[in-house]
């Protein structure tokens, strides 16, 4: 089953979130690895698309390798999608991409249809809403990659904490600008990895496990 219970249909909520920013557009971008490898995927004409680097995701997903088997995944924030896709295409068991923008979100469901990935879901709506309403320790590594500048990645991390969505033990990535330099989120969270690559800043995070009685 898909994190939350959710299925591939799209789901829609109100937006309120505050305005992206500006970023350059792609005409596509290309997953690196696993069975989809090499397939190219569309980037609409949205503000605020910036998907991840080749190069970024080479490292991240070396990073998350001994953790991808059958892991349960949310791309927050999705845009693309190509980070939930990457994670499916490498052996999740599946991936929800939660993605606001109407355009992007269709995008998101041509991208789903085109590789035939029944075990992704795509929601359109807040995703900070969307995760504030999942099932306790549903989620095993979330993707939190916001528009820079904002104060998303915070209010991200903060709801996976107070939601519990995330399971004791789970992970999750955070890419920022590389000025962002602050603590990800203080004790609640263990600093695994972090990287400098370009403008951007990579982090993977680590919920403490839970310990045992």
């Amino acid at each position: 089953m898909l994190a939350g219970g959710a299925t591939r249909r799209v789901f829609k909520m109100q937006p309120n979130m505050q305005a992206k920013m500006q970023r350059k557009k792609a005409g596509s971008v290309r997953i690196i690895g696993g069975q989809w490898r090499g397939r190219r995927l569309p980037v609409p004409n949205v503000a605020s698309l910036r998907p991840s680097g080749d190069r970024s995701r080479e490292t991240l997903f070396n990073w998350l390798q001994p953790y991808l088997r059958m892991a349960r995944c949310v791309d927050l924030f999705a845009g693309t999608g190509v980070l939930g896709l990457e994670a499916v295409s490498r052996g999740a068991a599946s991936a929800v991409l939660v993605e606001q923008s109407h355009p992007a979100a269709a995008a998101l469901c041509s991208s789903v249809e085109l590789l035939k990935a029944e075990q992704v879901a795509v929601v359109e709506g807040e995703a900070l809403a969307w995760l504030a309403g999942q099932a306790p320790a549903s989620i095993d590594i979330a993707f939190v990659d916001p528009p820079f500048g904002t104060a998303l990645a915070a209010a991200a991390l903060q709801t996976l904490v107070e939601s519990k969505a995330l399971r004791p033990g789970g992970l999750v990535y955070l890419e920022s600008a590389r000025s962002e330099t602050g603590p990800p989120a203080g004790p609640a969270w263990e600093l695994l990895k972090e990287k400098l690559i370009g403008e951007v800043r990579m982090r993977l995070l680590r919920k403490p496990p839970a310990m045992p009685n």
